[in-house]
């Protein structure tokens, strides 16, 4: 068994470490963690840590191999405790046709969907493990700056220094990086260019007999100080052309960056991604009428997974604070859907959305409904 080295991300910010460590580890229970805390097996950059303190982005969490003592077995779900399985010849060529840039301080790849960005419970395949592949053989793995779900394609960055990854964690906390995204949707947004205010909050929901998962709900403006957990977050959108009021091709730039904002967010309005399962069954706008009107234009017609695409970010890089904008194109998959829908990635500009945009003024929309017209 060996300690096990992760790297906090963007996304994870200001989580305690213990209430961090039980979702990316199931296996882990709280005392398991206290014991690790007291006996400095547990650290973060080096030092010591109280289980209630939280963590940054960029900084490196020691975990130590861990057994049950109720079973005296292994924890599942903890990496480290047992030799992670090597990575054969097909998994590097995998690794390395994901790279789009690479110098001596950083890493850019296109993940393809059904990739989750980091290991967990049962998740043996995955772009951190990937990643050390993409550097020589005595180099240490790069470092994930930043997350997408396991279903979105697109751009990530990696840092092959720890110095780097607490550079570019800054500039995604103070909001200096720059992503847009791309979706298809189900109907037209009115207006057809704007931005969504409301606030998230992580509820638990119900997903069949006994079985429980959780979403992201979302808030009104007005209400987020008032509901306990949730948080301020805001979407702009710019409509790039439709196919009459059925399917439209978004834009979209996520100025926050929460857990499933951009999927709750559309959900909210009325227009969710095609192909999610999580956030695009309910109201009328639900994938289920979608999917009836892609199939009924072609038996052969696309529709499956999930349709959101990081397609480019803007950054400064780490070293030289050289500004940077990288692109992704769309994987396979989604690129027969942009077709079928007699669509071209060139008919649309990197982004979309004006520089001097106004991000922080308050909600202006018609009876504090979140949207905001025309941006």
């Amino acid at each position: 068994m060996a300690v096990s080295y992760v790297t906090v991300t963007e996304d994870q910010a200001g989580q305690r470490v213990d209430r961090w460590l039980r979702r990316l580890f199931p296996g882990l229970n709280q005392g398991l963690i206290e014991r690790m805390c007291r006996r400095g097996e547990l650290r973060v950059d080096g030092n010591r840590v109280k289980p209630s303190e939280r963590i940054e982005p960029g900084q490196t969490v020691r975990v130590p191999p861990v057994r049950n003592p109720d079973r005296a077995s292994e924890v599942p779900g903890i990496p480290g405790q047992r030799k992670e399985r090597k990575l054969t010849k097909a998994d590097a060529r995998i690794a390395r046709s994901l790279v789009i840039y690479r110098d001596d301080h950083l890493i850019a790849v296109n993940k393809p969907p059904g990739l989750p960005s980091q290991g967990g419970s049962g998740l043996s395949h995955h772009l951190d493990r990937l990643s050390a592949a993409m550097v020589p053989g005595n180099e240490d793995r790069p470092r994930l700056v930043h997350r997408l779900d396991s279903e979105t394609s697109g751009v990530m960055l990696l840092s092959r220094s720890r110095l780097g990854a607490a550079r570019l964690s800054e500039q995604f906390r103070t909001g200096r990086v720059r992503k847009i995204y791309w979706a298809i949707v189900t109907g037209l947004p009115r207006p057809e260019q704007g931005t969504i205010r409301f606030g998230l909050v992580k509820m638990k929901s119900k997903v069949g007999e006994g079985t429980e998962s959780w979403q992201m709900r979302c808030v009104l403006p007005d209400d987020v100080k008032s509901t306990p957990g949730a948080r301020r977050a805001t979407s702009q959108y710019h409509a790039v052309d439709s196919v009459g009021d059925e399917l439209s091709w978004l834009a979209l730039r996520p100025i926050t960056g929460r857990t499933h904002q951009l999927r709750a967010h559309l959900a909210e309005i009325g227009h969710p991604i095609l192909g999610d399962r999580k956030y695009g069954r309910n109201g009328p706008g639900g994938n289920d009428r979608i999917e009836a009107a892609v199939s009924s234009k072609s038996v052969n017609s696309p529709g499956k997974g999930l349709h959101l695409h990081a397609r480019s970010i803007s950054f400064e890089h780490p070293r030289t604070g050289q500004s940077m904008q990288l692109v992704a194109q769309l994987p396979e998959s989604l690129k027969k859907s942009w077709e079928w829908l007699g669509w071209t990635e060139s008919m649309a500009p990197i982004d979309p959305f004006p520089s001097a945009a106004d991000e922080t003024a308050e909600p202006r929309g018609v009876r504090g409904s979140g949207m905001v017209p025309g941006g």
